[in-house]
């Protein structure tokens, strides 16, 4: 099933998310619902806060990227791209690492606004697959950074709090018009407040 995606504004995005045991209520089903939402949406991830649920999941495919990636995009990514399908679990940063690098990023809470953020290349997780099996793991490159932004997602931190100042003064007009329901995306958005 399609999930509203839950747009800037709503609470749930800015509140550190809480870990679940593998018994909590229809997990399968909403993974599957997450997985469903996000290829609707032509996302290449997904936290549970973005569908209304404050838990430590989310979901990351990037073969799409492999498809869409140009090749000046390509030249920008410091290391070599190889695309993964994962569900993460409690996780956990360990360490980042590696120089940061700049990419224009998105988020499907926050529609029509992409941004340039510094990242570092490396990030190193404890987490949880969809069996609840521990993994211990480092990702690079476009991996990293998409694994990164959805992270951040779980720890309450929008991609837009790590711009520049110039272009958070730049796009503030624009997440207030997000935030009041006045924006129209491809995918259902649930706003905190309409006029």
């Amino acid at each position: 099933m399609i999930l509203p995606i839950y747009a800037y504004g709503q609470p749930v995005l800015k509140k550190v998310a809480e870990e679940i045991t593998p018994d909590y209520p229809e997990l399968k089903k909403l993974i599957e619902d997450m997985w469903e939402t996000m290829y609707q949406a032509d996302g290449v991830g997904i936290a549970a806060p973005q569908v209304g649920y404050g838990i430590r999941l989310f979901v990351i495919d990037t073969h799409p990227h492999e498809d869409e990636e140009g090749e000046e995009k390509k030249e920008k990514e410091p290391l070599k791209y190889v695309p993964m399908k994962k569900v993460f679990i409690n996780a956990q940063k360990l360490e980042e690492t590696g120089d940061e690098w700049s990419f224009e990023e998105g988020c499907l809470s926050i529609p029509d606004i992409r941004g340039d953020v510094d990242r570092p290349a490396f990030i190193r997780l404890r987490y949880l697959d969809e069996n609840f099996v521990e993994h211990e793991e480092t990702f690079d490159g476009l991996n990293a950074r998409v694994v990164q932004h959805e992270y951040d997602h779980t720890e309450g931190v929008l991609f837009t709090e790590k711009l520049k100042p110039i272009k958070k003064q730049l796009i503030k007009r624009k997440l207030d018009k997000i935030r009041l329901g006045q924006c129209k995306a491809d995918y259902k958005l649930k706003f905190a407040k309409q006029r």
